[in-house]
């Protein structure tokens, strides 16, 4: 049996992270027990020597970084993002027009598989804002119980289902939350759930997710399947990997973005300034000029990580011909022609070359040329931090569904890669 510690390690983060919201808090606490403090973006940065510091933004975007104890002469950022695809609860969610049935009004969040959502017991999670004798305050909601279900129409009454049917998310993808019309359903829950009146809900963003428990499975146990592999994978390895790694002297930054499945164009994504004005601001806490500042950039490097599509077993053909990744093979590095990923030679050098002085299988990630892939995060963070940058992931299967599978020694791998860059003294003369 294949050693599963991080993969369960991993599972459990993800069953306490039903949100974006909940990634970041988890994220926030973990950093705090490890010493970490917490910064304020509305405040100056007292930045110190051998320090360790996060920041978060929009409550969904966190930085975390640690300092050197000597002059600060390049950074190694790893990239990764918070959110997944899922539905979203539209405003005024709750809909009775059927007479018999409450069912909620959702829109899709990301490019997601609509019909693997169907017929699974599904919850909600995100955030609320509430009234209080004190002002407005954020709370983190999770009702953490079978609350809803995205019921399928019968084969009988849909005849054509195996044969392709285009889905309507607007008409089909209602969830019923109440066996009868009761438009108060959904505040009421959520009255309970916060503890305040209904009349002291103010706004909220809540999303649906899959209640299905992660699970370890295969032959030999190598397989993990949970909701929200893509991208908790790298997110949780990299905020494991800043914690545990030793110092490099280096400024060593993990930067987890929102909205990367939107693509990312908001104040908490990657193309936002979030990344470059901490990045400046922490050097012009530790007394840097703008030259130096300059010069620590163009000697510095990222990690972009996010999954990659592995080898299907029933669709071979959607493989590129001579790269074709598999489960359990090793951190995927990713290239594009187009720069949807960002990996160029110079990057793919050094990444290959330190997966192999520490013994960590790799393989490569390019998409077959009929069949367009997505993009990720190192291409868009570049438009506010320009520095070399290597796109690198996991293989997995059924991305983007409620239900996805990738391989339990992976969960390893990445994390081995994670730790060896933070850790790495040749980066800085690598490029």
């Amino acid at each position: 049996m294949i050693d599963c510690s991080d993969a369960r390690k991993l599972l459990d983060f993800i069953s306490a992270s039903p949100s974006c919201f909940h990634v970041v808090s988890n994220m926030a606490s973990v950093l705090s027990e490890k010493g970490f403090v917490e910064l304020d973006e509305r405040k100056s940065f007292d930045i110190r020597p051998s320090g360790r510091y996060f920041v978060r933004r929009n409550g969904s975007s966190i930085i975390a970084f640690t300092v050197p104890d000597c002059a600060v002469r390049s950074a190694q950022i790893i990239a990764a993002h918070t959110d997944s695809p899922c539905f979203k609860l539209k405003p005024n969610p709750v809909d009775v027009s059927s007479g018999s049935y409450s069912t909620l009004n959702v829109e899709t969040y990301g490019g997601l598989i609509c019909s693997t959502w169907f017929d699974r017991p599904l919850s909600i999670a995100g955030r609320a804002f509430v009234r209080t004798q004190d002002g407005i305050e954020e709370r983190l909601v999770d009702f953490n119980r079978d609350l809803v279900v995205m019921a399928s129409l019968a084969i009988h009454q849909n005849r054509e289902v195996n044969n392709g049917v285009k889905i309507s998310v607007q008409k089909e993808c209602r969830p019923i939350i109440a066996g009868s019309s009761d438009a108060s359903v959904l505040s009421r829950l959520l009255s309970s759930q916060l503890g305040v009146d209904e009349s002291d809900i103010l706004d909220s963003d809540l999303f649906l997710y899959n209640r299905t428990p992660g699970v370890i499975w295969g032959a030999d146990g190598e397989f993990i399947s949970s909701g929200r592999l893509d991208d908790l994978m790298c997110s949780y390895s990299a905020l494991r990997a800043i914690c545990e790694a030793e110092d490099s002297g280096s400024l060593r930054i993990v930067s987890l973005f929102d909205n990367e499945e939107v693509g990312s164009s908001s104040r908490q994504g990657a193309l936002s300034d979030f990344l470059a004005t901490c990045f400046r601001r922490i050097l012009f806490s530790l007394g840097l000029s703008y030259d130096e500042i300059c010069r620590v950039q163009a000697s510095s490097s990222m990690l972009s990580a996010d999954n990659g599509h592995a080898l299907h077993p029933n669709y071979s053909e959607k493989c590129d011909i001579t790269n074709h990744p598999v489960v359990n093979g090793g951190v995927i590095v990713k290239y594009s022609a187009n720069q949807k990923y960002t990996t160029d030679a110079v990057m793919g050098s050094y990444v290959r070359d330190l997966m192999q002085r520490r013994s960590i299988p790799f393989q490569i990630f390019v998409n077959n040329s009929d069949v367009t892939g997505g993009s990720t995060l190192g291409n868009l963070s570049a438009h506010q931090l320009s520095i070399p940058c290597a796109d690198v992931g996991l293989a997995q299967l059924a991305m983007h569904s409620s239900w996805e599978s990738a391989g339990v020694a992976d969960c390893r791998h990445i994390l081995d890669l994670f730790r060896a860059y933070l850790e790495d003294r040749e980066v800085e003369h690598a490029k």
